[in-house]
């Protein structure tokens, strides 16, 4: 055990290199290869994701995403704790201790992280909650807060997404832009009249025609003669205490 906790310490800020998916990462399990790229102009940062289980689409402008710690981004900013236990559940599995596996990995959950297997390959990977930017969908409880759901996770699920990250807000997400094999989400469910123009908080002008023509078209929810936004649904439900 100390020569495997040396290990760590020594290299917990050094991201294996890229396309080396055979490679250790610094917390024991294998690395997957995320790719990087340079943030946009005017935004923190972005990131790419492991693949998305549709089971994290929580809502039709909401998902729960995985980025793996190899990513460089990542690499330096889990915590030692973190570190420790995924070394520790791996050594647990493999001397079949799964009872202690199971309590590591639960430790590792409640840091906001979680070990994926991912082509066989178990990768440490980081949670993030995504909000998605400029649009609204209808709440699970609205008319079509369900179709919109659905239609999000038959986006995303099984893909990688790159995210683009602006900011954070009040209850803890990340807002952003997602894009999936050279898809723009958030256009997709406009389109398909899953969602509302948030206008509120996205002033974007293709925003406002792809949902101008999808209520032109009377596709998803436009199909209903006078749909109530989701803001207003959400004031109003406030308002009776519900």
């Amino acid at each position: 055990m100390g020569n495997a906790l040396r290990f760590l310490y020594g290299h917990c800020c050094k991201p294996s290199a890229a396309g080396d998916s055979d490679s250790l990462a610094p917390h024991g399990v294998a690395a997957a290869t995320t790719g990087v790229l340079a943030p946009a102009q005017g935004v923190p940062f972005e990131f790419h994701t492991l693949p998305v289980d549709a089971r994290c689409v929580t809502d039709g402008d909401g998902i729960t995403v995985y980025v793996s710690t190899s990513d460089p981004r990542e690499s330096c900013l889990v915590p030692q704790e973190v570190q420790i236990a995924a070394l520790e559940r791996s050594e647990a599995r493999a001397q079949r201790d799964y009872t202690r596996a199971d309590a590591l990995h639960k430790s590792i959950g409640n840091a906001g992280y979680r070990v994926i297997n991912v082509q066989n390959n178990e990768v440490l990977a980081r949670k993030y909650r995504i909000r998605l930017r400029g649009i609204d969908a209808p709440e699970g409880q609205m008319p079509y807060g369900n179709e919109a759901k659905e239609e999000l996770a038959k986006i995303v699920q099984g893909k990688c997404l790159r995210v683009i990250v602006y900011e954070g807000d009040q209850y803890g997400r990340l807002v952003g832009d997602i894009h999936c094999n050279g898809i723009f989400v958030q256009e997709l469910m406009l389109k398909r009249g899953m969602a509302w123009h948030y206008t509120a908080y996205d002033q974007r002008a293709e925003f406002a025609e792809w949902e101008r023509n999808a209520r032109a078209e009377r596709v998803g929810l436009w199909a209903s003669s006078n749909p109530e936004e989701p803001w207003q649904w959400r004031r109003r439900n406030r308002r009776e205490g519900r």
